[in-house]
């Protein structure tokens, strides 16, 4: 009778483990589809805010169509993305046209003097700010998730339950020198 009183306390505990850790990685993979909405936010709010600045410096710059038309290529493969890691490829493209298209602006003294200019500007600026913060915290999100399926005995659960890992949404090369370039 005690043997089999300590063996089903050993069971009770067991399976009260298996449902902590188990609610644990569903709490850590809601945390990730949440920081990523977040992220996605941002993003959202960078190509809202992307043809308006398009627009003015067009006004400005007629000649410049080229560069027009891949900053309006970039946003749209940025916006349709499937993956995170698409995702971030995307925007390195997106952010890399929109250091030319400010480039280009430099070039035209009136357009910078332009207070819708100016607007979009700090606009995106902030923008930009608030698209790093939501990465690293998606990022860090990631990272507790993904490590906690890969400690024992939480691998054994995420095995069984069938959860996987995420990809970090992780910035190119040239982009992690610097943000893109908004002040003149």
């Amino acid at each position: 009778m005690g043997a089999l009183l300590v063996f089903l306390i050993i069971i009770g505990a067991a399976i009260l483990i298996a449902i902590g850790i188990y609610n644990s990685l569903i709490v850590l993979r809601n945390r990730c589809d949440n920081a990523w909405s977040q992220v996605d936010v941002q993003l959202r709010r960078r190509y809202d805010l992307i043809p308006n600045l398009v627009e003015t410096v067009k006004g400005y710059a007629k000649h410049e169509r080229e560069l027009f038309e891949k900053v309006t290529q970039a946003r749209a493969n940025a916006i349709n993305a499937g993956t995170v890691k698409d995702q971030g490829q995307a925007e390195n493209v997106l952010s890399g046209t929109l250091k030319s298209l400010f480039a280009v602006a430099e070039n035209y003294p009136d357009l910078k003097a332009n207070q819708n200019f100016l607007l979009l500007q700090e606009e995106l600026a902030g923008t930009e700010g608030k698209i790093a913060f939501a990465r690293q915290f998606y990022n860090d999100s990631v990272m507790k998730y993904n490590t906690k399926q890969q400690v024992f005995p939480a691998s054994i659960i995420a095995r069984m339950g069938n959860f996987k890992e995420r990809d970090y949404f992780e910035i190119g090369e040239a982009e992690a020198k610097g943000p893109v370039k908004v002040s003149f």
